[in-house]
């Protein structure tokens, strides 16, 4: 039971560790809830610094034609546009250069919405939501004023009216048109990115698919960033090295904790000898001791002595072929004195 136990802590332990890191994810990137798949649209967001972009990056925003709406789209992907925009409308000057998406009308910069680095899924839709452009004009003050235009035709083809009063009313209506009254919202993108693993040309095609209220602007955008893949976030997974040092990790607390546990249970051993096969390690220990001595006795001849008298060296032989000599000159001696 503690053995099973001590797995369950490690695993919880791994897994809580990876998915700290899946939540510290680079700007502009995700992982699809229902496949686990990573995206990453940096691969598309055009630089606006020099020293980022590589060599076959793309150097302009990109764009879309409005075809029927009267003017095209300029856009960037999770990051301003990199134009220098001038007089946007309603916006104030110190967020003009970090405008994402454009467009021009009638001699004056509308946005579309601010730079936005968190794409999100809808399901199994990819999604890059841009908010907080130039204000949205009323609907009302729109019908409102398009009456008014009618109504000024009307007259004019009214021959009985009064002229001086046709004037005043022309006036006035001059003086309304093309000031039409905001109607607290505000412009905004919405970016459907689908996946396009054989683009032709640009890494990216993006294509207006219309507004509805001229106030929410829809798009789609076909990338092979948009087709998922495994991440090459080297910080937030594990690599084959990390994936075995962990499986070595629990095998050892398997091993470790669960001989401890038979050890003290069942032998009812104590102290260190707890530790499963504790002859072997200790054996080990003991021959590891005797390595050490050999190497440092057989290194320490390579070590400076001291400047001195030395012992001279002596060999057994030369002490055993003095002795030999010796009592041959005694035979002789004795054998001398015996011939005498």
């Amino acid at each position: 039971m503690r053995t099973s136990s001590a797995i369950s802590i490690l695993l919880n332990l791994y897994l809580s560790s990876t998915l700290a890191a899946d939540s510290q994810l680079k700007p502009c990137t995700l992982i699809a809830p229902l496949t686990g798949q990573f995206y990453d649209l940096n691969i598309i967001t055009v630089q606006k610094d020099p020293k980022k972009a590589h060599k076959d990056d793309r150097a302009k925003s990109w764009h879309a034609r409005g075809y029927d709406y009267g003017t095209n789209f300029t856009m960037n992907f999770c990051a301003p546009v990199v134009e220098t925009l001038h007089d946007v409308v309603g916006v104030d000057e110190a967020l003009w250069p970090n405008v994402s998406a454009y467009y021009d009308m009638n001699g004056k910069t509308y946005s579309i919405g601010q730079a936005s680095a968190e794409p999100i899924f809808r399901g199994r839709e990819l999604v890059l939501n841009y908010t907080d452009g130039s204000p949205c004009e009323d609907p009302k003050t729109k019908r409102h004023e398009s009456r008014k235009l009618n109504d000024d035709d009307d007259d004019s083809r009214d021959d009985d009216d009064d002229e001086d009063d046709t004037d005043d009313d022309r006036a006035d209506k001059g003086k309304d048109k093309g000031h039409t009254k905001p109607s607290g919202r505000t412009k905004s993108t919405i970016i459907s990115l689908t996946c396009d693993r054989e683009p032709i040309g640009a890494k990216a095609h993006v294509s207006f698919l219309g507004t509805m209220d001229e106030c929410t602007y829809i798009f789609k955008a076909k990338s092979i960033a948009a087709c998922g893949g495994i991440t090459q976030d080297t910080q937030s997974t594990l690599g084959p090295g990390g994936v075995f040092g962990v499986i070595a990790l629990i095998a050892a607390a398997v091993y470790f904790l669960g001989g401890i546990a038979y050890q003290r249970t069942v032998m009812h051993q104590r102290g260190w000898r707890q530790l499963p096969n504790y002859a072997i390690w200790a054996g080990i220990g003991s021959f590891c001791y005797d390595i050490l001595i050999i190497l440092t006795s057989s290194c320490s001849r390579f070590l400076p002595h001291r400047k001195g008298y030395n012992q001279l060296p002596t060999s057994s032989r030369n002490g055993r072929g003095s002795r030999s000599e010796q009592e041959n000159r005694l035979i002789d001696q004795l054998d001398e004195e015996w011939d005498d």
